[in-house]
């Protein structure tokens, strides 16, 4: 057995068990920054004595991940504008998270959730698997969706794996993070509007 590949696929997998039925702190999105963002750091640097920048804690292709941000938003705006106005699941399970911190409730909720799927996980796996990695990151993703509305979570397994294409294609998760921040944001928005 490849010992980090065995480390990131356990670890991974307890810390999303830890967050679905523990709270560690009085606010989720810290819970998540904990978890998803300096646990995984932690194992990165004094565990696997390796720089973040190898699993995408780095701008990367800053061109082509600004090109591929800014692409994504302008499809994403008009189909879950098409999306939300119909569905009577998003809008009830969303609606309820319209605070004034909004922006920054969705940062913090997605960053370490970002940095753990499209960061760790993502070039992690495609370190030894190649490309087939992306689809092995998009598993515990689209399974983590598995409380979130039917119509999200059937999506999430070809969403996961774009996302960590992006990641993979820029050699880095900060725009996926970004694009996942603006999809996430604007549901909220979108469902409670």
């Amino acid at each position: 057995f490849d010992w980090k590949i065995v480390t990131i696929t356990i670890v991974s997998t307890l810390l999303l068990m830890v967050d679905y039925y523990h709270r560690l702190t009085s606010w989720k999105p810290y819970d998540r920054t904990i978890l998803y963002f300096i646990i995984p750091l932690i194992f990165i640097v004094l565990v696997f004595r390796e720089n973040p920048k190898d699993y995408g804690f780095q701008l990367g292709d800053w061109k082509a991940g600004l090109v591929i941000t800014f692409g994504a938003i302008a499809i994403m705006t008009p189909v879950l504008w098409l999306l939300l106005r119909g569905d009577t699941s998003m809008q009830g399970y969303y609606k309820p998270l319209i605070t004034p911190s909004l922006p920054g409730y969705t940062f913090l909720e997605l960053f370490g959730w970002e940095f753990i799927f499209r960061g760790w996980l993502t070039f992690g796996y495609t370190r030894k698997f190649g490309p087939e990695g992306l689809w092995l990151q998009a598993v515990p993703f689209a399974l983590a969706h598995i409380s979130k509305p039917e119509s999200e979570t059937l999506s999430t397994i070809f969403g996961g794996f774009a996302f960590g294409w992006v990641a993979w294609r820029t050699k880095s998760f900060l725009y996926p993070f970004l694009i996942h921040w603006y999809i996430f944001t604007a549901t909220i928005l979108i469902a409670g509007s």
